[in-house]
């Protein structure tokens, strides 16, 4: 076994997955982690994403990757692609060390380390259809995923997180450099990230981008965005909230909040706002001065 250095990371691997809890396939990757590093730690962040939803998996991903220690690694397997072409990737930066499918998954990560800064593309949230090849600067390693004595043999064309993706982490944990993986990459793919419309008027246009467990709608539009926090309406769905709550007892009926997430949220006191407006991913949300009549 390999001791780990200073250089390596930090032993912690985080899961994030579509495959739910009635399977096995969770406890299959942590069975190949455990195997290889007996040492190492392992926290789930999530493995009810929708099945497939690839920008969904990207932004619980990145509610939680910055809470971390240093050096972790997080593994996401929401792979639709598994089989084919698309490649494996480790993504390493100053932060954290991420291995995944190349499919817009890490896309809310890489934003940050854009090379010349490109914007991929405007409105609202977007699908894997729509995927761009991004450069990333030097502060960030990329390696594409292909040296195979870190696989498990025989590999599944259909379970790679088991075959190729636990064993990668795992030997991660224990000191193994990036390039050792694989080849040096410098762009990755990375989906459209759904961001508000600013209007003339001064309004703001968001759009949801998910829906929590609660029912709660979390939009694209962070707290720092909106014009003016003490002076807003908002309107989702046909319906008006008059101004910003501080917190989810605030009030009653709709009400809108800046969640711990950063981003403007709609959330339903005693219910769910998503039953209660039948909101879907995508629907807009207006945010305007109180000086703006709708």
């Amino acid at each position: 076994m390999i001791v780990l250095g200073e250089s390596g990371m930090s032993g912690l691997i985080t899961l994030t997955t579509d495959f739910g809890l009635n399977d096995a396939y969770v406890a299959a990757m942590k069975g190949v982690i455990l195997d290889i590093n007996p040492e190492a730690r392992i926290v789930d962040i999530c493995h009810n994403v929708a099945p497939q939803n690839i920008p969904q998996a990207a932004f619980v991903l990145s509610t939680a990757y910055q809470f971390f220690p240093k050096k972790t690694v997080h593994m996401v397997v929401v792979d639709p692609g598994v089989g084919s072409q698309r490649r494996a990737i480790i993504l390493r930066t100053p932060l954290a060390c991420f291995v995944a499918p190349d499919n817009g998954v890490l896309s809310y990560v890489i934003q940050s380390y854009l090379e010349d800064r490109v914007d991929p593309g405007p409105g609202r949230l977007a699908g894997s259809d729509r995927l761009v090849e991004v450069t990333l600067s030097r502060e960030v390693e990329t390696v594409a995923i292909t040296n195979s004595r870190f696989f498990r043999s025989p590999v599944s064309p259909t379970f790679h997180g088991r075959d190729i993706f636990a064993p990668v982490a795992a030997a991660l944990t224990m000191g193994f450099p990036a390039i050792e993986f694989g080849q040096r990459l410098t762009s990755v793919a990375m989906l459209p990230l759904s961001r508000p419309n600013k209007r003339p008027d001064g309004s703001l246009v968001g759009h949801i981008l998910h829906i929590d467990n609660f029912g709660n709608l979390i939009t694209d539009i962070k707290g720092d965005d909106l014009p003016t926090p003490d002076e807003v309406t908002v309107e989702v769905g046909g319906q008006l909230i008059s101004r910003l709550s501080g917190t989810y007892a605030d009030g009653s009926g709709l009400l809108a909040v800046v969640g711990s997430s950063g981003y403007l949220e709609i959330a339903l006191k005693g219910g769910t706002a998503s039953s209660l407006l039948g909101a879907r991913i995508g629907d807009e949300v207006t945010v305007r001065p109180v000086s703006i009549k709708g």
